[in-house]
């Protein structure tokens, strides 16, 4: 983002003139193709998460052994192309089709790690690994607690 400089003397510019700066500045986008390449990049990840389940069903796994085994795949997967520069590459034609819920989660915790890695291993990649995934980690957990409760109490 630029900054700009005033000389002595000079004033801020009023919200319009500021809101009028801001839209010449911004990119325009083609809402439809960036709707698509979402939708397209999204359902290539689901299908291919698809396509590990489908073989490991035929290798002769169970369908919950199956389900557990392409969640660590994908994660994994994700995690290897965010350490390597790719998932964001990817995530800059995809947007918002690159947040399928498990790869975006895990991409979201390695890129935290691998941005912290030049602060060393206990400072830098173990203190801020969770910065992202560390509130969704914390509520998603504190909910359930809170729905078990009210599904115990209501009798179910």
């Amino acid at each position: 983002m630029t900054r700009i400089i005033h000389s002595q003397g000079a004033r801020d510019p009023s919200p319009e003139t500021y809101a009028e700066m801001v839209a010449q500045a911004s990119r325009r986008t083609n809402l439809t193709a960036t709707v698509l390449k979402a939708f397209f990049i999204g359902g290539s990840i689901c299908l291919f998460g698809e396509c590990i389940r489908q073989m490991l069903l035929k290798s002769g796994l169970e369908q919950d052994a199956a389900g557990t085994w392409t969640s660590v795949a994908l994660v994994f997967l994700s995690a290897m192309l965010t350490g390597f520069g790719l998932y964001q590459k990817l995530a800059k034609h995809g947007g918002a089709g690159t947040l399928v819920p498990i790869t975006g989660f895990a991409n979201a915790v390695a890129s935290a790690a691998v941005e912290a890695k030049t602060e060393g291993f206990i400072l830098g990649v173990g203190t801020k690994i969770f910065t992202i995934a560390g509130p969704v980690i914390l509520y998603g957990t504190a909910a359930s607690v809170v729905y078990g409760i009210i599904y115990y109490l209501l009798g179910k």
